[in-house]
Protein backbone atom coordinates (compact mmCIF):
# COMPACT_ATOMS: atom_id res chain seq x y z
CA UNK A 1 0.00 0.00 0.00
CA UNK A 2 1.28 3.39 -0.90
CA UNK A 3 1.59 5.94 1.29
CA UNK A 4 -0.31 9.02 0.67
CA UNK A 5 1.67 12.70 0.07
CA UNK A 6 0.84 14.98 2.97
CA UNK A 7 0.92 17.71 0.62
CA UNK A 8 0.02 21.57 0.68
CA UNK A 9 -3.27 22.49 2.21
CA UNK A 10 -5.25 26.11 2.39
CA UNK A 11 -7.77 27.00 4.57
CA UNK A 12 -10.42 29.26 3.59
CA UNK A 13 -13.26 30.94 5.29
CA UNK A 14 -16.65 33.20 3.49
CA UNK A 15 -16.86 36.60 4.63
CA UNK A 16 -19.94 37.65 2.67
CA UNK A 17 -23.33 36.06 2.03
CA UNK A 18 -24.22 34.69 -1.11
CA UNK A 19 -27.79 35.65 -1.48
CA UNK A 20 -28.43 37.57 -4.08
CA UNK A 21 -24.90 36.01 -6.32
CA UNK A 22 -25.10 33.69 -8.77
CA UNK A 23 -26.47 30.17 -8.81
CA UNK A 24 -23.11 29.14 -10.26
CA UNK A 25 -21.33 31.15 -6.89
CA UNK A 26 -23.78 29.27 -4.23
CA UNK A 27 -22.76 25.76 -5.81
CA UNK A 28 -18.87 27.03 -5.82
CA UNK A 29 -18.97 27.99 -2.27
CA UNK A 30 -21.06 24.14 -1.30
CA UNK A 31 -18.17 22.81 -3.68
CA UNK A 32 -15.58 24.58 -1.26
CA UNK A 33 -17.22 23.09 2.07
CA UNK A 34 -18.73 26.76 3.11
CA UNK A 35 -22.03 27.82 2.82
CA UNK A 36 -22.66 30.00 5.82
CA UNK A 37 -20.71 33.13 7.27
CA UNK A 38 -17.49 32.40 9.39
CA UNK A 39 -17.54 29.22 8.23
CA UNK A 40 -14.17 27.47 7.37
CA UNK A 41 -12.43 24.69 5.47
CA UNK A 42 -9.46 23.50 5.04
CA UNK A 43 -8.77 21.70 1.47
CA UNK A 44 -5.86 20.55 -0.61
CA UNK A 45 -4.11 22.98 -2.46
CA UNK A 46 -4.68 22.50 -6.19
CA UNK A 47 -5.12 23.87 -9.42
CA UNK A 48 -8.98 23.36 -9.23
CA UNK A 49 -9.69 24.51 -5.70
CA UNK A 50 -7.41 27.86 -6.66
CA UNK A 51 -9.61 28.13 -9.32
CA UNK A 52 -12.70 27.72 -7.04
CA UNK A 53 -11.37 30.40 -4.98
CA UNK A 54 -10.37 32.70 -7.37
CA UNK A 55 -14.15 32.56 -9.06
CA UNK A 56 -15.59 33.58 -5.49
CA UNK A 57 -12.85 35.92 -3.94
CA UNK A 58 -15.27 38.70 -3.10
CA UNK A 59 -16.66 36.12 -0.64
CA UNK A 60 -13.87 34.46 0.89
CA UNK A 61 -10.42 35.01 2.25
CA UNK A 62 -7.82 32.72 2.31
CA UNK A 63 -6.84 32.22 6.08
CA UNK A 64 -2.67 31.91 7.14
Amino acid sequence: MAKKEAGKTITVEQVASANRKPAIQQKTLIGLGLNKIRRTSTLQDTPAVRGMIAKVAHLVRVVE
